[in-house]
């Protein structure tokens, strides 16, 4: 969508619920977060959500998304924005919880929190970014980083007998979640399925069923350094060769 502004010039048409002062955002060129977070903003308009919803970000990439949207923030200790998000979702079940992450702060240090949250079955949304690596501390080995990928800490390539395969979190959490959860994961590659996974997440909630969880696969090319031809050839085939898009888990999938 568009629109018409001052002098007539045609602007893009982006998000209501987008802090505009914040725009141009502040994350790398390239980088996929700020793909992840129109889709996300086009769906809070679509939901009227704008005035119900507590955002929470986590330190490392994600935590440039602290002032992205013109609605409710907190910004937590790495790690820990599932656990925030939970507990105001319960003091206030009114509000609509939503936990924004990277693959470091979700599958690494934040795991456990993912994990049991999972488990009860925690009526909040979780948004986790994949893109293979931490990348605001330089690009290190992440437990997304596929088998063989070179980063700053394995600049020979992932080695799975030392290092293990990477962790698949959708797979994790539909696996352990109970009835009502929606676990699905979408990809920058293809923004169009990726935002409706994240309206179904969040409608899920609204609609009180149980836990929702999303992983996006996103792109890094300050640290793969890559160009764009072989960025988007990592995003379409080399991720999603490993980490399969699609949903595994929808409320009205019989359990068991």
């Amino acid at each position: 969508m568009q629109e018409l502004k001052e002098n007539n010039i045609l602007q893009p048409a982006m998000p209501k619920s987008w802090n505009e002062e914040t725009k141009a955002h502040k994350f790398c060129p390239g980088c996929g977060h700020g793909i992840i977070l129109k889709c996300l903003g086009e769906v809070i308009d679509e939901l009227g959500l704008k005035d119900k919803m507590v955002f929470g970000c986590d330190i490392g990439c994600s935590l440039l998304a602290w002032d992205f949207f013109n609605v409710d923030t907190v910004q937590t200790h790495h790690g820990r924005t599932t656990p925030v998000i939970t507990g105001m979702k319960r003091a206030n079940t009114d509000i609509i919880g939503v936990a924004y992450m990277g693959d470091g702060g979700g599958y690494a240090i934040g795991s456990q929190h993912l994990f049991n949250a999972a488990v009860r079955g925690e009526k909040i949304t979780i948004i986790l970014c994949n893109n293979c690596n931490y990348g605001m501390t330089g690009g290190q080995m992440a437990p997304t980083t596929l088998p063989g990928m070179k980063t700053e800490t394995t600049p020979y390539g992932r080695d799975v007998e030392q290092a293990g395969y990477p962790t698949k979190g959708p797979e994790m959490v539909a696996v352990v979640a109970p009835e009502g959860a929606y676990v699905a994961r979408g990809t920058i590659a293809n923004p169009r399925q990726m935002k409706g996974f994240l309206k179904k997440a969040l409608q899920n909630q609204i609609e009180g069923k149980g836990i929702s969880f999303v992983e996006c696969l996103s792109s890094c090319p300050t640290n793969w350094r890559t160009n764009a031809k072989q960025t988007w050839e990592f995003i379409e085939k080399d991720m999603t060769q490993f980490f399969k898009v699609g949903e595994l888990r929808t409320p009205q999938a019989k359990e068991g």
